[in-house]
C-alpha cells in the first residue's frame, strides 16, 4: 500500500513539473535572426538582446519582425526599427519604429499602418494597449480600402480604434480620393457585420426636379435594427420615414415602416379628384413559428392615396400593385391543416373582399385505413364583405356569411405497371346567408354540387448513352414523355351563380385555370362542367458539368368542352410552354396561347438569354398580347437587356422596351457600374414615355459599401427602379 502511495506521489510530482515546463514553453519568448550569417548580441548585465539584419520575435500568438530590434528579457519590451511588422491574432500593425511589450501588450509608434477587415488605418503618434483593445492616434485616417491610395477615407485630428468593435474620429473630414466632401465634428462607426452607415442618393427626375434621398442604417443590437429616411425633392418637398426590424428568436421577426411627405404637387387620382398634400404610408409585417407547425403571419399595408407607391416607391409598386392586409394563423398536422384568416380593408381606393374571419380546415390526400381508397376535403366558414373601390360609382358593396364543405374520394390504381388511372367522386355543400349592405340582393341559399371524373396518365422514357456532341454540349440523351387526360364532370348546381354573392369568383387569367376540385377554388362561380383536359409533356435531357440538364422541356395542353356553357367554345385555347437549352449558356423560353376556334394567336412571350461567360450577357424578348374582351387591351413589346463588364472595375447595363404598336421606345435605361474596391457605385439614367403626359426622365447616383451592402445581390436587375431611389 505504501509502495502504491509512493508511486502516485511520484506521478503527481512528475505531472506537475511537466505541466509547469509545458506552460513555461507555451509563453516563452523566442528570438532569432532572419539572416543565418548574423547572430544575436546578448548583454548579461542589462539582459538586452540586440539583433540586426533582420529579427523575428514570437510570444504566444504575437509575431514581430523588423530590420533591427532590442528586446528586454525581463520586461518583455521590444523596440523595433525598420520595416516593422507586428501581427497578433488577425490584427496587423506596420511602421518604421514601434515599441511593443509582449506581456502588457502596450504599444506606441511615431507612424503606423494597420489593417483588420473591413477597416484599415494609418497615422502618427500611436499609443495603445491590446489588453483592453484600445488605440489612439493623431493626424490619422481610416478607410475600408486595402490599398496605398484609398478611394474614400476619413481623415481626423484624432482617432480611437477598438478593433472589431468601433472607431471614433474627432474633427474629421470625409475624403473621396484627395477631395474633402464632408466634415464631421465627431464620427463613430461600428466595425462588425452590422455597422451603422449613412448613404445619400443624389439625382434628378422630371417629376421631382433635383433630389437627394438620405438613408441612415442603424443597429441597436441583435434584436433591433432599422433605417431612418430623410429625402428632399425640389418640386415635391421633404419626406421623412423610419423602418424598424425586430428579431425575437422563437417569437418571430417583423418590420414596421412609416413614411410621410407634404407633397407640393400631388396631382389627381384616377377619378380626377385632387390628392391631399399630406401623403403617407405604413407597412407592418410579422412572421413567427410559435411552436412546432404553428405559424403566425401578419401583413398590414396602409396608403393615404392610390398613387403614393407608384410615385415614391416604384419598386414596391411593381412587385405588388394592390397590397393586401392579412393576419393568418396556421396549425399543421401530418394529414390536416387549420387556417384562421382575417383580411380587413385599410385602403378605400382598392377593391377588397374582407374576411372577418375566414376559418378553413383542410384534409390532405390520405389513405383510408388499409383500403385502396384515398380521401381529401376542404371546409371553410366565414363572414365576407366585398368592398369596391371608392372611385367605383357603379358597383355597391355587399356582405354575407358563407359555410362551405367539400369532400372527395379517390381510387388511384396502376395497370400493367405503367398506366396510372385515378377515378374520383366528390360533393360540396355551401350555405349562404342573406346578403347585406347597399348592394346586397341575394337571399339565403343552400347549394349542393356533385363532381366526378378520372385522370389517366403514364410516363415512358428512352435512354441513349452513346450519344455525344461537343457542339450541343451533350453527353448521352434521355427522352421522357408524359401524356395525360383529365376528365371532370359537374352537373348544373341547384342554385345558379347569379343568385349567389360573388366573393371567390373566377377572374380573367392569361393562363388556363384549374378544372379539378379543390384546385379550382372560385367557390361562388362553380357551374356545370363536362370537360376533358389533354396534356402532353416532353423532356429531352443530357449530362453536363452542372449535372442533368434539360435540352428540351415542352408542355402542350388544352380543354375539350363536351358541353360548353354559354359564352364558351368547344375547345379552349391551345397552350404551349417551351424551354430550350441547346448549350449550357443559351436559354430560350416560349409561352404561347392559340385560339383554336378563331385561328388566331392570343399570347406569345419569347425570350432568348445568352450568357457565355462572366464578361457579358444579353436577354432579348418579345411579348405579344392580342386585344380581347377577356384580356382587355393588348400590346406588342420588344425587350432587351445587355450587360457588359469592361474590366475588373467597370461594367454597364442597357435595358430597352420598344412598343411595336406605337412605334416608340417606351422605356430605356442605362447604368454604369464602378467598383471602388470597398464601395460600389452606379450611375443610372432612364427615359420613360408615358401614355399620357410628358416623358419622364431620371438620373441618380447610388452607393453601396461592400462590407455592408445597401442592395441584395441581383436587385439592380430584378428591381431596376431601386437604382433611382424608388
Amino acid at each position: 500500500m505504501r509502495k502504491l502511495r509512493a508511486i502516485f506521489f511520484l506521478l503527481f510530482v512528475w505531472t506537475t513539473i511537466s505541466s509547469a515546463q509545458q506552460s513555461q514553453e507555451e509563453v516563452a519568448l523566442e528570438i532569432e535572426s532572419l539572416d543565418p550569417q548574423f547572430t544575436l548580441d546578448y548583454d548579461l548585465k542589462t539582459r538586452l538582446i540586440t539583433g540586426t539584419n533582420g529579427v523575428i520575435a514570437k510570444y504566444a500568438n504575437a509575431v514581430l519582425t523588423a530590420d533591427k530590434a532590442i528586446l528586454n528579457q525581463e520586461t518583455y519590451e521590444a523596440l523595433a526599427e525598420g520595416h516593422v511588422r507586428l501581427q497578433r491574432d488577425d490584427q496587423t500593425w506596420v511602421g518604421e519604429k514601434i515599441r511593443y511589450n509582449f506581456k502588457t501588450r502596450q504599444m506606441s509608434a511615431e507612424e503606423f499602418r494597420t489593417g483588420r477587415a473591413p477597416l484599415f488605418a494609418a497615422g502618427k503618434r500611436l499609443t495603445g494597449d491590446q489588453t483592453d483593445q484600445t488605440y489612439t492616434a493623431s493626424d490619422a485616417f481610416v478607410t475600408t480600402d486595402d490599398i496605398a491610395e484609398p478611394a474614400q477615407s476619413v481623415h481626423a485630428k484624432k482617432i480611437k480604434i477598438v478593433p472589431g468593435k468601433y472607431f471614433e474620429a474627432y474633427h474629421a473630414f470625409l475624403y473621396v480620393g484627395n477631395v474633402p466632401v464632408f466634415y464631421f465634428p465627431y464620427y463613430r462607426r461600428p466595425l462588425g457585420r452590422k455597422a451603422n452607415q449613412f448613404l445619400i442618393t443624389p439625382g434628378y427626375r422630371s417629376q421631382f426636379g433635383p433630389f437627394a434621398l438620405g438613408t441612415y442604417t442603424w443597429f441597436l443590437n441583435d434584436q433591433l435594427d432599422g433605417e431612418l429616411h430623410a429625402d428632399y425633392r425640389q418640386q415635391r418637398g421633404f419626406g421623412y420615414g423610419s423602418d424598424a426590424n425586430f428579431h425575437l428568436g422563437s417569437f418571430g421577426e417583423g418590420t414596421i415602416k412609416y413614411y410621410y411627405t407634404h407633397d407640393q404637387q400631388p396631382g389627381l387620382d384616377s377619378a380626377g379628384l385632387p390628392i391631399d398634400q399630406d401623403r403617407q404610408r405604413a407597412v407592418f409585417s410579422y412572421h413567427a413559428t410559435l411552436r412546432s407547425n404553428l405559424t403566425v403571419r401578419g401583413v398590414a399595408n396602409y396608403q393615404s392615396d392610390e398613387r403614393i407607391d407608384r410615385v415614391f416607391f416604384e419598386s414596391d409598386y411593381r412587385l405588388n400593385v394592390q397590397p393586401k392586409s392579412v393576419l393568418e394563423v396556421n396549425q399543421l398536422w401530418p394529414n390536416f391543416s387549420l387556417d384562421v384568416l382575417g383580411q380587413p380593408r385599410l385602403n378605400d381606393f382598392l377593391e377588397t373582399v374582407e374576411r372577418l374571419p375566414d376559418v378553413k380546415l383542410t384534409a390532405f390526400r390520405q389513405q383510408l385505413r388499409e383500403s385502396p381508397l384515398y380521401y381529401e376535403s376542404e371546409s371553410s366558414v366565414g363572414y365576407y364583405h366585398r368592398k369596391f373601390a371608392d372611385t367605383n360609382s357603379v358597383m355597391a358593396d355587399f356582405a354575407a356569411m358563407r359555410a362551405d364543405s367539400f369532400h372527395q374520394i379517390l381510387l388511384p390504381y396502376t395497370f400493367f405497371g405503367w398506366l396510372n388511372v385515378t377515378p374520383r367522386v366528390g360533393g360540396r355543400f355551401t350555405y349562404y346567408g342573406e346578403a347585406q349592405d347597399t348592394g346586397g340582393t341575394t337571399k339565403e341559399e343552400y347549394r349542393g354540387v356533385f363532381n366526378t371524373g378520372a385522370e389517366v396518365s403514364f410516363k415512358a422514357s428512352q435512354l441513349w448513352r452513346g450519344v455525344r456532341s461537343q457542339f450541343w454540349d451533350a453527353d448521352g440523351l434521355r427522352h421522357i414523355i408524359e401524356p395525360s387526360v383529365n376528365y371532370v364532370y359537374v352537373p348544373r348546381p341547384n342554385v345558379p351563380t347569379n343568385q349567389l354573392p360573388q366573393f371567390d369568383y373566377e377572374s380573367p387569367s392569361l393562363r388556363l385555370l384549374p378544372i379539378e376540385f379543390p384546385d379550382y377554388n372560385a367557390i361562388d362561380s362553380i357551374d356545370s362542367q363536362n370537360v376533358l383536359r389533354f396534356s402532353l409533356r416532353n423532356k429531352l435531357q443530357t449530362k453536363r458539368a452542372d449535372g442533368i440538364d434539360n435540352l428540351v422541356n415542352w408542355a402542350v395542353y388544352t380543354d375539350w368542352r363536351l358541353n360548353p356553357r354559354p359564352g364558351q367554345s368547344t375547345f379552349a385555347d391551345l397552350y404551349s410552354d417551351l424551354d430550350l437549352k441547346p448549350r449550357s449558356w443559351i436559354t430560350i423560353n416560349s409561352q404561347t396561347r392559340y385560339d383554336i376556334s378563331n385561328e388566331v394567336l392570343r399570347i406569345a412571350d419569347h425570350t432568348l438569354t445568352l450568357q457565355p461567360n462572366n464578361v457579358w450577357s444579353w436577354t432579348v424578348g418579345h411579348r405579344y398580347l392580342r386585344d380581347g374582351p377577356e384580356l382587355g387591351f393588348g400590346n406588342s413589346l420588344i425587350t432587351s437587356s445587355l450587360y457588359y463588364r469592361m474590366n475588373e472595375n467597370w461594367g454597364a447595363r442597357m435595358t430597352h422596351y420598344y412598343d411595336v404598336r406605337a412605334g416608340t421606345m417606351a422605356e430605356q435605361m442605362y447604368t454604369l457600374y464602378r467598383d471602388l474596391r470597398s464601395w460600389t457605385t452606379a450611375l443610372t439614367f432612364r427615359v420613360r414615355k408615358n401614355s399620357t403626359g410628358p416623358e419622364d426622365f431620371a438620373v441618380a447616383l447610388t452607393f453601396s459599401l461592400k462590407a455592408f451592402p445597401s442592395f441584395r445581390l441581383g436587385d439592380d436587375k430584378v428591381k431596376p427602379s431601386s437604382l433611382l431611389g424608388g
